[in-house]
């Protein structure tokens, strides 16, 4: 198994046992853990503690430094849709917009029929267009499905 996966699940552990969904560690503690360097805890934390994957990440340098990941609740499916929106952003890559639809279907937020369909209107195929335009169609299209499913 790699080192950045192993990270991912201590740190989804960790987030299981919090009361409320919280936790803080510091980047030098995981480091020292994993015996990696701290650009390692880093990579995880911004790949797979995003806010598309449902997770607000404030991160705090220095000694005293921390990390803060919180996993987002909320009550319903269009809140969840909606948070995942607003985290979309001006212009997405066709690889991101398929990371954030595929987390929409694992987390149940979307059926495999409109995930598959989503993902396919927004490859670079389907969008020919040249860069970046073809980023900021792709952000505005996605948004938009995401809002009519929501």
């Amino acid at each position: 198994m790699k080192l950045s996966n192993i990270i991912e699940d201590f740190i989804n552990d960790m987030l299981r046992e919090a009361e409320q969904g919280e936790i803080e560690v510091k980047r030098k503690d995981l480091a020292d853990k994993f015996s990696c360097v701290p650009s390692q805890i880093n990579y995880v934390i911004s790949t797979r503690f995003s806010p598309e994957r449902g997770y607000l990440v404030e991160s705090r340098r220095g000694g005293g430094g921390y990390i803060r990941i919180t996993r987002v609740a909320y009550d319903d499916k269009g809140a969840k849709l909606m948070h995942v929106i607003n985290s979309v952003g001006g212009s997405i890559s066709a690889g991101s917009a398929a990371a954030i639809v595929k987390n929409c279907f694992d987390y149940d937020l979307i059926s495999k029929r409109e995930a598959k369909i989503i993902i396919s209107a927004l490859t670079e195929k389907a969008l020919p267009l040249k860069q970046p335009e073809q980023d900021r169609v792709r952000a505005a299209l996605l948004k938009n499905m995401l809002v009519s499913i929501a």
